[in-house]
């Protein structure tokens, strides 16, 4: 089963599932209670943290739940914040961070690549921990919009169509989707 965030990222190949980490986690739950997928492929936006250019596409199965107070050392948790499925769809290591925030502040995420952790996608954690925990294959595919940096939004917005193209071309040249021509 292919899935996706929702509002801005609609496919008509997806089910949408919501944006950010709490709709993500009660949709997708619901989801697996009444119908479990064999497996799922979230696809989405992400922003870099530096190592990767807008328009990338990267493939990860390994996601972290990592806020900012993390890297200045003002907050700690108790809690697993990395996880990583157990698949062959995917053979990449970056780790894509999620958080219910995009960060703006390029200085500090930069320090985000010291840990592995590559781009940020809101959702691919909540992804990641519900199909963790109903034993579910998962991988993600991701197509980079805009750096993490003051200018995040404004270049998500004017990158986006573009990247859904981009990413939708992905899938079919992996013959993940088929997409019937118009005449």
């Amino acid at each position: 089963m292919i899935i996706s965030a929702g509002r801005n990222e609609t496919f008509p190949f997806s089910t949408s599932i919501g944006v950010g980490l709490i709709e993500t986690s009660i949709n997708l739950t619901r989801m697996c209670l009444f119908n479990k997928p064999e497996y799922l492929l979230f696809i989405g936006s992400a922003g870099s943290y530096g190592d990767f250019k807008v328009f990338d596409i990267v493939e990860s199965k390994k996601s972290s739940n990592i806020e900012l107070g993390f890297l200045t050392q003002s907050a700690y948790t108790p809690l697993d914040n990395v996880i990583e499925s157990d698949n062959n769809f995917v053979k990449n290591d970056t780790i894509v961070n999620s958080s219910n925030y995009i960060s703006t502040d390029d200085k500090l995420t930069k320090e985000f690549l010291d840990y592995g952790v590559g781009i940020e996608n809101m959702e691919f954690f909540s992804v990641l921990s519900v199909a963790k925990e109903f034993k579910i294959p998962v991988a993600g595919i991701f197509v980079v919009t805009n750096y993490t940096n003051k200018d995040a939004h404004k270049d998500f917005l004017e990158n986006h169509k573009i990247a859904m193209d981009k990413l939708t071309n992905y899938l079919v040249q992996k013959d993940i989707i088929k997409i019937k021509m118009g005449k």
